[in-house]
């Protein structure tokens, strides 16, 4: 049976850190270089994050600087329209987060010429730290043990 081509419109990814997921898709641009995602016309090279620009959502120069890092290894930065949705978790997990779907969706893109780059600079592993759970005793914290009394 010979397989069917999608006619694709964008590749999609999923990243995750601490509590954090991050839902990528990188849209394919046409010939004037814009991209249509949902009602809202999106330049090659933007990034959008839950409906604003992503210099907006991650505004720090430390944070720009990690977000763009798997699009300069593969040299896709004026390459694609990038729509991000995030959920749960904090700013650094969710930048993570984002930085785990841009390059898996870059991954998907080309594998041949892409993976070897972002794999040696370890943008495709997943980071599998994440908050203790509480136990039993502790006096609301994981490690904390109850004060033993003096006498």
């Amino acid at each position: 049976m010979v397989k069917k081509v999608k006619n694709l419109k964008y590749y999609e990814s999923v990243g995750r850190r601490k509590e954090a997921v991050a839902r990528c898709r990188m849209f394919l641009t046409s010939k004037d270089k814009v991209a249509t995602i949902g009602d809202q016309k999106v330049k090659a090279g933007e990034i959008i994050v839950n409906g604003q620009l992503i210099t907006k959502y991650f505004p720090r120069l430390a944070e720009k600087t990690k977000y763009l890092i798997p699009l300069k290894v593969t040299n896709s930065e004026e390459r694609f329209a990038i729509s991000i949705l995030v959920k749960g978790g904090g700013q650094s997990g969710q930048l993570t987060a984002t930085i785990l779907s841009i390059a898996r969706a870059l991954e998907k893109v080309d594998k041949d010429a892409n993976r070897k780059p972002l794999k040696d600079l370890g943008l495709l592993r997943r980071d599998p730290r994440v908050r203790e759970r509480r136990k039993v005793g502790t006096g609301g914290k994981a490690r904390r043990a109850k004060q033993s009394p003096k006498r």
